[in-house]
């Protein structure tokens, strides 16, 4: 024991004394204590890192420094973890400096633009504006590239001010476990456990051929170095939706071209039908469906057009060819393990992703066994692709660690598209949620709030967008909720707490919101759900 902890009076013990004892006292309790996720019980673990700091320098190592990383970085360090975290060059990952952060910006900067030119929306409310509504490219990517840059200030910054470590090389891991090699170096670091939180990358189909200005990805877009009359965006998901956004607000035409037989297909299809109605109809947009880009060709800006070779996403025949000024390929992203050494772990991947229990441990291959001490957050495992789930699996990784059995509720983790009026859910879409009410017995319930009725939405001239919940009506749990329109996304948070905390759809439904918000849509909602009105 520490010696503050022991009474006046008492035997003092040296260092090493201390640690034999301690160690004697943990093997005989292990001998009476049933299967843990973490090797050492509840209430042990601060006093075993005591004793695996004899052995390893660091309690805990975090190969990669993301939105993932950093919250299990910060979370090991409020459990007294000693900490150390592999940033590659790269604190902050894909969210902070190619991904939500500088797509926030630029949906900020265009959104503003799209808001000051339509003028039926601002006479409707009485406004004017006399004269060009301008914007100057350079200052919005600045915008987007300062805000990223202060923001991954602000990370470092919250580490190193909590004591963790940071190296800036990469980390691989290294034959016989608990131990990450700094990539190109000979240093080597040992730790107790080990958590990957390498992120992911963007994924480009065989065919297309990058060249970063006429034909590039997310990371490519997110630098706009110029605004194209026409671009294609490969792939109509939440990464293609934002950017058709932003460029339509800047005076683009945006042409789809999606695989499936419908834009949107990842959303829930009555969503996808209104979102169409309010985003995609009015705008410059039009859409390939069923159809692939086998062969992308780069251009050169005002002189050589993008080509684009379709085909049938059945057949395989050639349907059409495009030529755009530019293309944007937003057809989803690959788990990033380049340099990792997981085949030293003994770790094989599934379509390149590190499988994991729900415990975030890493086993050697689907359905195999686990790999001591090694855990897998955020992309990388593919659970679920989204920034904050990243750091929600960071915190059960640690959780776990010190012996605390966690597991992340996914369907409770929200999700939200950016786009000018927003799209959020959670849980269930309408299609999932009827094959499980098929699959367990039960009657699904529905219950819609809309914002044409709410006094918020309508003070704002944003009278457009719908709320759903999906709901069991047998145990009465919330399965799925789903929103387009003004501040969704914020919207969408009160929805999976609800799930989370297994809040019925009777108990929403006598929820007091605030009047007059936009909270009340979801007041609306869930009273319908149970055969009420709330007008």
């Amino acid at each position: 024991l520490p010696h503050a902890a022991l009474p006046p009076g008492r035997i003092r013990m040296s260092p090493m004394a201390q640690v034999a004892c301690v160690s004697l006292l943990i093997a005989s309790a292990s001998a009476f204590a049933g299967p843990r996720v973490a090797s050492y019980g509840t209430g042990s673990w601060l006093v075993a890192s005591r004793v695996r700091m004899a052995e390893f320098d660091y309690d805990v190592a975090i190969i990669g420094a993301g939105v993932g990383g950093h919250g299990a970085a910060l979370h090991a360090r409020s459990k007294g973890l000693k900490v150390v975290v592999f940033t590659g060059g790269d604190a902050g990952g894909t969210c902070v400096n190619r991904g939500c952060v500088p797509s926030k910006a630029l949906l900020a900067a265009s959104g503003r633009v799209r808001d000051m030119r339509d003028d039926a929306h601002l006479k409707a409310l009485g406004i004017t504006v006399n004269g060009l509504v301008d914007y100057d490219r350079q200052a919005i990517a600045d915008h987007a590239n300062n805000l990223a840059a202060r923001v991954k200030v602000n990370l470092v910054g919250s580490l190193v001010a909590l004591g963790v470590d940071m190296i800036e090389a990469k980390g691989a891991l290294v034959e016989g476990g608990q131990k990450v090699q700094c990539v190109g170096e000979s240093r080597v670091v040992t730790a107790k456990d080990i958590i990957i939180a390498t992120g992911s990358i963007p994924f480009v189909p065989r065919g297309i051929e990058i060249d970063g200005k006429t034909v590039f990805t997310s990371d490519g877009a997110l630098k706009l170095e110029w605004v194209p009359e026409w671009v294609a965006i490969i792939g109509s998901g939440y990464i293609g939706l934002e950017f058709s956004d932003v460029y339509t607000a800047l005076g683009s035409e945006v042409t789809f071209i999606e695989a499936l037989d419908r834009i949107m297909p990842t959303f829930d299809t009555q969503i996808a039908q209104v979102s169409q109605r309010m985003l995609i109809r009015p705008r410059a947009i039009d859409s390939r469906v069923g159809v692939f880009a086998a062969k992308v060709t780069p251009g050169i800006p005002g002189e050589k057009p993008v080509r684009i070779e379709m085909i049938d996403a059945v057949t395989k025949e050639l349907k059409e060819v495009l030529e755009v000024d530019a293309c944007m390929v937003a057809t989803g992203r690959v788990p990033y393990t380049e340099s990792l050494g997981l085949e030293k772990a003994g770790v094989e991947t599934d379509r390149g992703f590190v499988m994991t229990n729900d415990f975030m441990q890493v086993l050697a291959k689907k359905d195999g066994e686990l790999v001591p001490n090694l855990y897998c957050i955020g992309d990388c495992n593919g659970k679920m692709m989204l920034a904050h789930a990243a750091s929600a699996q960071g915190i059960s990784a640690i959780e776990n660690i010190v012996g605390h059995a966690h597991k992340v509720n996914h369907l409770a983790i929200p999700a939200a598209c950016f786009t000018h009026p927003e799209i959020a859910f959670v849980g269930m879409d309408e299609a999932a949620a009827k094959k499980q009410a098929k699959e367990h017995d039960f009657e699904l319930g529905v219950g819609m709030g809309n914002f044409r009725a709410n006094s918020k939405a309508l003070a704002e001239g944003e009278g457009e967008g719908v709320a759903k919940v999906l709901f069991n009506k047998k145990s009465r749990q919330v399965l799925g909720v789903h929103i387009v329109g003004m501040h969704a996304a914020d919207l969408i948070q009160e929805c999976a707490n609800a799930i989370e905390l297994g809040t019925t759809i009777d108990q929403l439904a006598m929820i007091t919101h605030t009047h007059p918000t936009l909270s009340e849509v979801l007041d609306e909602a869930f009273k319908s759900a149970v055969g009420r009105t709330a007008h």
